[in-house]
């Protein structure tokens, strides 16, 4: 009789468990929406990667490729990357733009079209076309401007530069950030806010796996 009272509580207690872990984990899911759809949680993030604002000049932009589609046009992320170096180069100063990114689809020599159909003469575009990653971005460009001389300007995502100036710091090449809000200014739309979150995750996630290859 009492095996047969045991054998019908340790169910039910299982269940209890079950229900109160699932409890928990709702609650802490809601919370995790709430505050990532309602407070400035991925603005502020995205600003805190970016580092500083403050828009130099200097002889040399270099700019890092996105995103890039199959008929060899730019994805987004390279469109806007692609849109900002244009505002530099207008405002004067620059001299030289090296734009990197290779991959299966040539970013790079994508992003320098587009360069030049805004009016950058081609001859001021130097391309580096073989980098699949940031690391190899800071290594390639590294070897491609070699000894010349001027300040080096990094342009590039504000989610992207926290790992992307410390990845051209290692590799022997100093640069001054120039971060464009790219996250933050596609975080004022709510539905962009989520996917946001992840992609913020995922950069993280990234500078941890450089610190750890001693990249950065």
């Amino acid at each position: 009789m009492n095996d047969r009272y045991e054998f019908r509580r340790k169910p039910a207690g299982v269940f209890r468990t079950i229900a109160k872990i699932l409890k928990v984990l709702l609650i802490a899911t809601g919370l995790l929406v709430s505050t990532v759809m309602f407070t400035p949680l991925v603005p502020w993030w995205a600003r805190q990667l970016g580092g500083v604002w403050n828009a130099p000049t200097g002889e040399v932009l270099i700019v890092l490729g996105g995103s890039g589609l199959e008929d060899g046009l730019i994805g987004e992320s390279s469109y806007w990357r692609s849109t900002y170096a244009v505002r530099a180069y207008r405002e004067g100063g620059f001299g030289q733009i090296i734009v990197s990114g290779g991959g299966r689809y040539h970013v790079g020599v994508a992003m320098r079209d587009f360069l030049v159909s805004q009016g950058i003469p081609a001859d001021r575009i130097s391309v580096e076309d073989r980098s699949t990653s940031t690391h190899e971005n800071a290594l390639f460009v590294k070897q491609l401007l070699g000894n010349t001389p001027g300040r080096k300007v990094l342009l590039t995502s504000d989610y992207h530069m926290f790992r992307a100036q410390r990845a051209f710091a290692k590799a022997g090449l100093y640069v001054l950030p120039r971060p464009f809000p790219d996250a933050i200014k596609r975080s004022s739309s709510l539905p962009e806010r989520w996917p946001l979150f992840f992609q913020l995750c995922t950069e993280e996630a990234k500078t941890a796996y450089y610190f750890a290859r001693r990249w950065i």
